[in-house]
């Protein structure tokens, strides 16, 4: 057996037991069967036509037994068809439950290069596929193998000529079945990628920003017309695959239905020319063995090639379990409690690249962040301020040099560890489509209500929650598209808020934002970085000039460091960032509200103030 077979039959071990009692229950089933055919044999030589008329007596045995067989038959079945479909829901459940698991397990990097449609498709369609190849294969196997064995041995009990006869031509079948299924097999794969790439059309384009996209650009007969093709291409090879092998089995099913013909044409002869002396009764029971013995040949054919079939699926299901992922655990993992930590971050010397041939998005970078500081990344796009926010958390490993968190190597950290230390702010924070309360709570499921409206209430958005129409039962939309953007921003933060990470990652978190929106999210980022290492990556200077330490990169390396009076006051990159986003001049701290600059940005408290500029009022 390949190893591909021996990792499905895998699959069933943990059902050993009720596959014993599906096994016991044929192997009763077919021998009752048999019975009945040698019964019947009976019936017509010891019964109907004995010597000297009816055996009445014996007839009505024989008769009751032959009633008795297909209503115990009947029990046996419907109790060997309901163990087969739980054991194969059962298997189904297990193969969905361990791929769903496996790519929860996998890097960041591997989605960052899937599309999301592929991944759904494989869950759904894939394992789907195989359903109900799983569901039906192997009881119709053993069923099918059982009754092939056990009428063949009755077979030649009756008559040795007649049964060679009747499997002359079964291995020319088996040969042709082979080839068919190699076909099928094909065809199968390639109907499974075309599922994918509908999957991922309809993710990609009917999801809320896809159809966005599609109406303000324009573009919803192009896609129409890419769902349109694929859906044509889909059809086609549905067809294909559904063809392929039929003409073999309808000649296979023509032959078979032949052979009793045949046997009584060769029955005929040998009693025409004296040479057998075959009885009536065998002659009858022989092309009831014979009839019950070239259907579940028919039908073994057929698993054959169905089997060969699902492989291709199999296959691809497969091909994402032999995934190995690259961010584990080690076996001595350390644990660390988020109340005993300190939240001092470090990165010493690293380098790191997306890919083996991609360029250095790190060159060596060192920083230290201590406890309570706020520490600011700036710099030009592509500078690699985004890969230190990954590299912290731990979505990706260093390529060279070290990540620690109190000074533990975050590779020698629990995965859990981590993610119950940092917290994370993204520019396009992502909600769940659920209620709010539901999506505040994704961070730590166990916060009671009040917990809840108090991390709402911290991050400026529990008024706007309290005039929804329920309230924080409220369903916020697919990618929370009910609320605005700062309103989204500050749903994060509070979800941020009730975790109560130790270290809390900014990306970008009020870059994307209006005026008045940036001053409120401000705001409630204050509160949420009190006390917590804080790791801010802006554009925007104005949101990081109160930081501890700002570290400047180009190219992927700190090129300046220092606070924003110290950078601004020296030549260098920050300097020319800063003169970019607010022309040369001038400054003076305005601490108190946010202020518009003359560039027309608004900075937020904190922020330095052109002379000419005039403050407005925080409406806020």
């Amino acid at each position: 057996m390949n190893p591909l077979g021996r990792r499905i039959i895998a699959l069933f071990r943990p059902y050993r037991g009720r596959l014993a009692l599906i096994a016991a229950a044929i192997l009763v089933s077919a021998a009752l069967s048999v019975t009945a055919a040698l019964l019947v044999r009976d019936v017509f030589d010891s019964a109907l036509f004995a010597s000297g008329g009816p055996n009445m007596g014996r007839l009505y045995v024989l008769v009751a037994a032959l009633i008795a067989i297909p209503v115990v038959n009947g029990v046996l079945n419907v109790a060997q068809s309901y163990l087969t479909n739980v054991v194969g829901n059962r298997v189904m459940q297990d193969l969905r439950d361990r791929l769903f698991a496996h790519l929860q397990a996998l890097s960041l990097e591997f989605f960052t290069g899937t599309r999301t449609g592929e991944l759904q498709s494989r869950l759904a369609n894939d394992v789907g596929g195989v359903q109900t190849t799983i569901t039906s294969t192997a009881s119709s196997v053993v069923s099918n193998v059982v009754i092939v064995a056990s009428s063949l041995v009755a077979m030649f009990i009756l008559s040795v000529p007649l049964t060679l006869l009747s499997l002359v031509v079964v291995p020319v079948f088996v040969v042709l079945s082979n080839r068919v299924g190699r076909r099928r097999r094909a065809a199968r794969r390639e109907t499974q990628v075309s599922l994918a790439e509908m999957s991922a059309i309809t993710q990609e384009t009917l999801s809320v920003s896809g159809v966005l996209l599609s109406k303000v650009f324009g573009r919803q007969e192009r896609e129409i017309g890419r769902y349109r093709d694929e859906n044509a291409r889909q059809a086609s090879l549905q067809v294909r695959q559904a063809m392929v092998g039929r003409s073999f089995f309808a000649l296979t099913q023509g032959f078979f239905g032949l052979a009793p013909a045949l046997v009584y044409l060769v029955a005929g002869i040998q009693l025409n020319g004296g040479s057998t002396s075959i009885s009536a009764g065998t002659l009858v029971a022989f092309t009831t063995l014979q009839t019950r013995l070239l259907q579940p040949i028919i039908q073994l054919l057929q698993v054959s090639v169905d089997v060969q079939s699902s492989l291709a699926l199999f296959t691809r299901v497969f091909e994402y379990l032999d995934l190995q992922p690259q961010i584990v655990d080690r076996e001595d993992a350390v644990e660390i409690q988020p109340s005993a930590a300190q939240g001092r971050v470090e990165l010493s010397a690293v380098s790191f690249r997306y890919g083996s041939r991609a360029p250095r998005a790190l060159d060596e970078v060192s920083l230290d962040v201590q406890p309570g500081q706020l520490a600011a990344l700036v710099g030009p796009s592509g500078a690699g301020k985004t890969t230190i926010s990954y590299l912290v958390p731990r979505l990706y490993d260093v390529t060279e040099g070290a990540v620690r968190i109190d000074g533990v190597d975050v590779r020698d950290l629990s995965q859990g560890s981590i993610a119950a230390l940092c917290g994370v702010v993204t520019q396009e924070p992502y909600l769940f489509h659920a209620s709010v309360r539901d999506n505040l709570r994704y961070g730590r499921p166990d916060a009671s209500d009040a917990e809840v409206e108090a991390a709402a209430e911290a991050a400026f958005i529990h008024e706007r929650i309290g005039r929804l129409e329920e309230g924080y039962d409220t369903i916020v939309g697919e990618r929370g598209y009910r609320f605005s953007g700062g309103e989204r921003q500050r749903l994060a933060i509070a979800r941020v808020l009730l975790k109560d990470p130790r270290i809390l990652i900014l990306d970008e978190a009020t870059s994307a934002l209006d005026t008045q929106s940036e001053r409120i999210v401000q705001r409630a980022l204050e509160r949420l970085m009190a006390e917590r290492t804080t790791i801010a990556i802006a554009h925007r200077l104005s949101t990081i000039r109160s930081a501890d330490t700002i570290f400047v990169l180009d190219h992927g390396a700190i090129v300046q460091r220092g606070s924003h009076e110290e950078l601004v006051a020296s030549d260098g990159l920050y300097r020319d960032l800063y003169d970019e986003q607010y022309g040369a001049g001038e400054v003076e701290c305005h601490c108190a509200n946010g202020v518009v600059l003359t560039s027309g940005h608004t900075a937020g408290p904190g922020t330095p103030r052109r002379r000419d500029a005039e403050p407005v009022s925080d409406a806020a």
